[in-house]
């Protein structure tokens, strides 16, 4: 009898995936990023007033004279503003730290390179990125949205020290602090791109997602599996334990396969039943396939 597991460990198993800025490079240069339009503001753009500043809003709007006046930071806003900021929000949960003998690297690795491929794409057409994670390390810290190298560079050092962290099922709040910010703060025009295993989220997760497509934004969902997951390509008797609560089980692949891949794909219809009901999409992708087609399709679908 064989026992598969993956243990939480501090540092990322980046495996082949590494460096990620050189990675991510070659992954965005193989992608065709034409049709992408930047954010623009021209003559008809008017100032709306002000509301109170919240995590993630664009730096290039905050009112700092506001904090000497009222003791709060405000933003300014535009009545008839729309932009194509880009909004990632990486899960950094525990699962997404497995790594399976058929990976390159760890899920979270992967979409470390996705999610820096695309700030790459998006910055060189002059479009505004930021980052957020869902859940992850006690070191695990977003970057607001900004444009220019040096957001890439933070935007990549920042996935660089991402840990795989906590469980989403027992902190509840673990999903409305991610998207809150986001919910709140983007406006129209956004793109809001969520990377994910989708797995051992809690319920009512993928409706809390797509509700995000509101107010002329697009939601993007990819869902990033180990091979192991995507598959369950053991053989015989084994001992799967789960990263986030702890479960284990001991099954025989051969028996339990079919029901297992069947109980995955109404997973997948589920949530793309749900993003698509909103205008969204589900990105199916795999750690050991080519990064440069997830995030082509990423970009074809927000063109």
């Amino acid at each position: 009898m064989s026992e598969r597991k993956g243990a939480i460990r501090a540092a990322l198993d980046w495996g082949g995936l590494a460096p990620l800025r050189l990675r991510s490079r070659l992954v965005a240069e193989g992608v065709y990023a034409g049709g992408h339009r930047s954010a623009r503001r021209g003559a008809g753009v008017e100032f709306g007033g002000h509301r109170e500043y919240a995590p993630g809003d664009d730096l290039r709007w905050l009112d700092r004279r506001s904090l000497l006046r009222h003791e709060r930071l405000l933003v300014r806003q535009f009545e008839t503003e729309t932009d194509r900021a880009l909004r990632l929000v990486v899960d950094a949960t525990a699962s997404m730290g497995y790594r399976g003998s058929l990976a390159p690297g760890a899920k979270l690795a992967f979409a470390a390179v996705i999610a820096a491929a695309l700030a790459r794409i998006a910055i060189a057409n002059g479009d505004p990125v930021g980052l957020t994670f869902i859940g992850g390390g006690p070191n695990v810290r977003g970057v607001p949205v900004s444009g220019g190298r040096e957001a890439f560079e933070r935007m990549v050092a920042t996935l660089e020290a991402a840990e795989a962290g906590g469980d989403a099922l027992v902190d509840g709040r673990m999903l409305d602090r991610a998207l809150g910010g986001i919910a709140r703060a983007a406006r129209r025009g956004s793109i809001i791109v969520v990377l994910s295993d989708l797995i051992d989220l809690p319920d009512g997760a993928a409706d809390r997602i797509a509700a995000m497509s509101s107010r002329g934004r697009v939601i993007n969902v990819v869902q990033t599996l180990d091979p192991d997951e995507a598959r369950l390509p053991f053989e015989g008797t084994v001992r799967l334990r789960a990263l986030e609560g702890g479960a284990v089980v001991e099954t025989d692949t051969d028996e339990t396969r079919d029901k297992y891949l069947a109980s995955m794909r109404a997973l997948q219809d589920a949530w793309e039943n749900t993003l698509v009901a909103r205008g969204g999409r589900l990105i199916r992708a795999e750690t050991s396939e080519d990064a440069v087609r997830v995030v082509r399709a990423v970009v074809e679908a927000v063109r």
